[in-house]
């Protein structure tokens, strides 16, 4: 008889919105018009300028490896940005392209993860966090955050939590599941907090260029010996092109390389020649249309399920999410969603998703939808609600 699969892997949960997903892709196949507030993936497909740089790079026959660390050009355009948005002069040798975000996420862990060492991360969050930390045989150690801290990671809390197995702590700004932002000020606190520990911060900036009405701080304004991930599928729209970037201290850049040569050797080739396009003024105008278009739908969307009786007590401020408390309809997210997705065919997530700190009675919604399509969610779910009986 083989022998059973590895600890870690049977360790790792996978993500609970999949069942649902598979069950509203069998109700579309059946004919049933389903709406789609359970992916974290924007609706606008990757803006012309980029496709075009792609089937330039192809065309050219650019389809070979690159350095590890990325083409030079892009990394030197990633530093560009940095200057431009944040005032920021990062040299381009500490950035280093990702295949995706979370190829920066396992860049990071593998180098600064010790086998049963932990991070701190807040609860609820972006899941995919904890199991890269278990596939590295570290853990996370979560926090639980809720309306008081804006579901963030502070400075008390990290003081609080910190124990003789805590090696770091990685936030978000924008945060998945919440939209919510750490400022300048909150982020030199951590900073500060965990280098009285000799921790690293590790700071999750993938949402960044998608907020509202403010702009988010990035934490290399306060902190250059923080690690920043990073990414080009949110605000550059490049999902399925799997394209990140890290950036790290000059003193780490060696090791990092040294793990993406083993881990992937390269991100792909086409994707990074297409992404130099990311950065070009006429590429850029489309992005902050887009921005203004999330703006828009969650201006609607917040009100609206406010207004049914869903608890969302923090205005996001970022990504596109509302992450809405239940309570008033019961305590059970997975059986809510279920619900709404067999009886209105509206599709969002469940709480369990995002860590166990009042999961049962938390949804997610994605407004990666149309203004009409919203509407059509409201109208449905308001009607739903008539006949649940959680």
């Amino acid at each position: 008889m083989a022998q059973p699969y590895s600890a870690r892997s049977r360790a790792i949960e996978p993500f609970h919105v999949m069942a649902l997903l598979e069950r509203a892709n069998e109700l579309q196949a059946a004919g049933h018009d389903v709406i789609h507030l359970e992916i974290g993936e924007p609706d606008f497909s990757t803006a012309q300028p980029i496709i075009e740089a792609g089937q330039a790079a192809l065309a050219a026959g650019k389809t070979r490896y690159t350095a590890a660390r990325g083409l030079p050009e892009l990394r030197q355009a990633i530093a560009g940005f940095y200057a431009t948005r944040h005032g920021l002069d990062i040299d381009p040798q500490r950035i280093l392209v990702t295949p995706g975000g979370s190829g920066a996420l396992l860049l990071a862990s593998s180098l600064l993860v010790e086998a049963g060492k932990h991070w701190l991360l807040a609860d609820p969050g972006y899941p995919c966090n904890r199991h890269f930390l278990r596939l590295v045989e570290g853990a996370a150690q979560l926090v639980p955050v809720g309306v008081e801290e804006r579901y963030q990671l502070t400075a008390a809390l990290v003081e609080k939590h910190w124990n003789q197995d805590s090696v770091g702590a990685l936030v978000a700004s924008p945060a998945n599941p919440t939209g919510t932002l750490l400022s300048r000020d909150e982020l030199a606190s951590l900073s500060t907090a965990l280098k009285a520990h000799d921790g690293h911060l590790v700071v999750d900036e993938i949402y960044h260029g998608l907020t509202y009405g403010v702009d988010a701080s990035s934490v290399l304004e306060v902190d250059d010996d923080a690690f920043v991930l990073n990414s080009f599928s949110k605000y550059f729209g490049m999902t399925g092109w799997r394209l990140g970037w890290l950036v790290a201290p000059q003193a780490a850049v060696g090791e990092l390389e040294k793990l993406a040569q083993n881990l992937y050797i390269s991100a792909s080739s086409v994707a990074q020649y297409a992404a130099l396009a990311c950065f070009e003024p006429a590429t850029l105008d489309i992005l902050e249309q887009r921005r203004e278009a999330f703006r828009q739908r969650r201006d609607y969307l917040l009100p609206a399920l406010r207004g049914l009786g869903f608890g969302i007590a923090v205005e996001p401020e970022g990504a596109f999410y509302l992450y809405a408390d239940i309570s008033a309809f019961g305590d059970d997210a997975f059986a809510f969603c279920r619900y709404f997705l067999e009886k209105e065919h509206v599709a969002f997530t469940p709480g369990l998703d995002f860590g166990r700190h009042g999961a049962s009675h938390h949804v997610r919604f994605s407004y990666t939808q149309s203004l009409p399509r919203l509407e059509q969610a409201v109208e449905r779910i308001a009607h739903g609600l008539q006949g649940w009986q959680g």
